[in-house]
């Protein structure tokens, strides 16, 4: 079963939740600002609707389940965090960061989001990491060695679990150490060598956890 997103004028509390911050763009005349809004409009209207839809049909789903939509729109807590994850929202093309941003709305929406605080910061995570540093990130909560290896190091089982990094060890070396120094995973290299048993325990430290909880599909 399929939902329509309601119009403005019948008034539903979906629509304006999901609507709440996407009007932070100003406008100003000029040439250059004309062109640059032929250029850029468009798109970025399409990112706003299907923002709007996704999130809103989520939410209607809710309400059918027994979801008051009433109380979250005066919940203020809430409204700036759908404010601060649409922004995020239209910032991106990649489908993993938008469901990302909208699971952690739901989560909120639920009462199953962090503290205010830590709301906060992780939908800052959402927004400034890329797609590749939510798979590193899963992958650092549940390494999967390859059957039979009895010693190697970590790069070389994040290459298996990940075949698209494979040789891009510059690239999946700044992903780790961007997840490091923001305290999402416990250990600061890839290139230690260690026991196969070793190359399967969990690399992620509570924060790491709170956040893969935060963006997952409720």
């Amino acid at each position: 079963m399929s939902f329509d997103v309601p119009e403005p004028s019948k008034g539903d509390v979906a629509h304006a939740l999901t609507k709440a911050g996407l009007s932070v763009i100003p406008v100003v005349g000029g040439p250059a600002v004309e062109l640059f809004q032929l250029l850029v409009q468009p798109p970025l209207e399409r990112r706003r609707t299907a923002w709007m839809e996704q999130v809103g049909q989520k939410l209607l789903e809710l309400e059918a389940q027994g979801l008051d939509l009433s109380k979250l729109q005066e919940n203020e807590q809430f409204v700036t965090a759908v404010m601060q994850a649409s922004s995020a929202a239209i910032r991106t093309h990649q489908h993993a960061k938008l469901d990302a941003l909208k699971n952690a709305i739901i989560h909120i929406a639920i009462g199953e989001g962090p503290e205010e605080t830590f709301q906060h910061i992780l939908l800052g995570f959402i927004d400034e990491f890329s797609e590749m540093h939510f798979r590193v990130l899963a992958f650092a909560h549940a390494p999967v060695a390859p059957a039979g290896i009895t010693m190697g190091s970590l790069s070389n089982v994040l290459e298996d679990n990940i075949p698209t990094l494979r040789g891009k060890n510059t690239l999946y070396n700044q992903i780790w150490q961007d997840l490091y120094v923001r305290g999402l995973v416990s250990t600061e290299g890839l290139n230690t060598t260690m026991s196969g048993n070793g190359l399967s325990q969990s690399r992620t430290s509570p924060i790491g956890v709170t956040l893969l909880n935060f963006i997952s599909d409720s």
